[in-house]
């Protein structure tokens, strides 16, 4: 990044520059009347978005490494925790930043574009070519973001056994942020991402909290009732998006033009796609609960057999105590002696 912004003090390099750091494709539209502006600038998708997908992905990375440094790391040697919760500390540490960031973020984009209280924005007016500059500016951080955890798989020094699942993680991520930007679906690709990321935002910040303090388990309660929640609002939104709201459509024509896919064969491609997704989590997330589930029964009994050997001994102690079973009591007189009994 910092080669890319010393090309700016030539005037030779500049233009190259500008590419990878600003948003390219932007179109200045006359505004309406409810606006102030007398334009507006909107933008849509192009080419030159892998440059600064690409920039955007080493500033990632830099702001990676600080965090790492300056805010895990040292939190890590004072709590002295083991390798394998060494590990998940930093990923639950990484991703609850980024996570919350872009929660905040979203919603922000979702209330100032009016798309919480008009549901119908989801698919009316499609196909959304044209969209303000906070939205695809978010989209080419998402893009980058995750582009930028395949490095960070080799920076991290991630297990073998542990490479491939991050890599079906990321892929996903991938995979249906980049086609909601490509088949012009920002706003409902926007909506479930908030959606998405507030749930996972939960959970690693509950992790985070259980690393500190093993007896904290609310955390991890409320979330799965919202994981299996937004589990369901996605389905929902998504069938009334691809349902109802782009099956009736006029226009379900393929142009690539006009950016329009709205044809039977992709919404079933990715009503099925997501809804794939979304059983797959469930999928995990049910393994996850399960084995949580057998962790605790089978420490349980070892609790209960430790409180019963504990109750034992405190009652042996009791009775050696209280002169029981012909032993030592309180009163020496009245108790045998067996010097008396060898004189005898």
């Amino acid at each position: 990044p910092l080669f890319i912004l010393l090309c700016f003090l030539f005037q030779i390099t500049a233009k190259a520059a500008v590419i990878f750091v600003t948003l390219q494709y932007n179109v200045t539209i006359p505004a309406t009347e409810e606006q102030s502006a007398e334009t507006i600038s909107l933008y849509h998708y192009g080419i030159k978005d892998l440059a600064t997908i690409f920039f955007y992905m080493l500033v990632a990375i830099i702001i990676h490494a600080i965090i790492q440094e300056y805010v895990l790391d040292k939190i890590n040697r004072k709590m002295h925790f083991s390798k394998t919760k060494h590990s998940k500390f930093n990923e639950s540490g990484q991703l609850s930043a980024f996570y919350l960031f872009s929660c905040v973020w979203g919603t922000s984009i979702l209330v100032s574009e009016n798309y919480i209280s008009d549901p119908t924005s989801l698919w009316r007016d499609y196909p959304h070519t044209l969209i303000p500059f906070q939205m695809k500016f978010f989209y080419i951080l998402q893009l980058a973001y995750w582009f930028h955890a395949f490095p960070e798989l080799y920076f991290q020094k991630t297990k073998k056994e542990d490479i491939f699942r991050q890599i079906v993680y990321i892929g996903l991520y991938l995979f249906h942020i980049a086609g909601a930007y490509l088949l012009n679906l920002t706003h409902l690709g926007l909506v479930l991402l908030v959606l998405h990321y507030f749930v996972e935002f939960l959970f690693h910040i509950s992790r985070l909290f259980y690393f500190s303090d093993e007896r904290y388990q609310k955390g991890f309660s409320l979330w799965a009732v919202l994981f299996v929640l937004g589990r369901l609002l996605t389905l929902i939104l998504s069938v009334l998006t691809f349902g109802f709201g782009l099956a009736r459509a006029e226009n379900q024509q393929l142009n690539f033009s006009t950016g329009n896919f709205n044809i039977l064969a992709v919404r079933i491609s990715v009503l099925a796609s997501i809804c794939l997704a979304q059983a797959f989590m469930m999928w995990k997330f049910i393994n996850f609960q399960l084995r949580r589930w057998r962790e605790h029964s089978s420490s349980q009994p070892q609790s209960v057999k430790k409180k019963f050997v504990t109750a034992k001994g405190k009652s042996s102690r009791k009775e050696r105590e209280n002169g029981i079973n012909g032993t030592v009591t309180s009163n020496g007189a009245d108790s045998p002696r067996s010097r008396k009994d060898k004189s005898s």
